[in-house]
């Protein structure tokens, strides 16, 4: 049969789709991480299926009786809010449904990350995402050296209670680059506060810690190219080769090329 991963809101619940309203209406059963938490949505679009919950720590024993299931049923796959598998539980699942030649369909539809990147006013034409940061300092500080060099927009899922020392290692490690903090995206209490990392001081000041948080911060940007300074040839060859790593045979090449025409 089918296994259908289908995102749900992530906070308005006017943001589902209609095609995501449909597949929950007609699979068999609904597999979600908490499914006391999703009921509230199946309610509110009165929606009647049977549950089964997944999350984390019991993956793989709960993976097993729903591949069962999908061997002569239909299910959705849902999470508390977006969608599945990303920074949420799923992948096992999807991995073991695979393995079992088991259908899947990946519906289209909302997740916090890509709001969060165009709301911010920084670079999105390149960027990595990279969920939930480690808990520990240490682990934190290694993760952000990683990326320090890497040009890419970086973007991070945080919770109220390590917003302010992510910040403040992403300040130690990064410099002074731009960011935005994204709370509650599509709530009412939605907010974003845009600026420098050094100005951490003043913005945590005048924002309430709660709720869920997504961080944009610029990537590395390059230095601007030196100019240079051409009195001989070899000026021209010496350039080519640091800067292009073009090799002077080449450079010669091209300008008797030239000559000739």
């Amino acid at each position: 049969m089918t296994l259908y991963i289908t995102p749900v809101p992530i906070g308005n619940l006017k943001d589902i789709t209609l095609r995501a309203i449909e597949t929950l209406n007609k699979v068999d059963f609904v597999i979600a991480e908490d499914t006391k938490y999703s009921l509230k949505l199946l309610t509110h679009l009165n929606i009647r299926k049977p549950m089964l919950s997944y999350y984390k720590p019991k993956e793989k024993i709960k993976t097993a009786r729903i591949i069962k299931k999908l061997q002569t049923e239909t299910a959705a796959l849902i999470t508390d809010s977006g969608t599945p598998v990303i920074s949420d539980p799923g992948y096992f699942l999807i991995r073991t449904a695979i393995d079992n030649n088991i259908a899947i369909e990946s519906l289209p539809g909302p997740t916090a990350f890509v709001p969060a990147l165009t709301l911010s006013g920084i670079e999105s034409n390149s960027f990595v995402f990279l969920g939930f940061s480690p808990r520990k300092k240490g682990d934190l500080l290694s993760l952000l050296k990683k990326y320090s060099q890497n040009s890419d927009t970086m973007i991070y899922y945080e919770s109220p209670k390590r917003v302010e020392m992510f910040l403040q290692s992403a300040y130690e490690v990064f410099g002074n680059r731009e960011f935005a903090l994204i709370k509650e995206l599509t709530k009412k209490n939605e907010q974003v506060i845009r600026g420098k990392l050094s100005d951490l001081e003043d913005i945590l000041l005048n924002i309430n810690l709660l709720g869920e948080f997504v961080i944009v911060i610029e990537g590395q940007k390059k230095p601007p190219s030196s100019s240079i300074s051409i009195e001989s040839i070899d000026d021209i060859y010496n350039h080519f080769k640091n800067e292009h790593n073009i090799p002077k045979n080449k450079i010669k090449d091209i300008f008797m090329k030239r000559k000739d025409k």
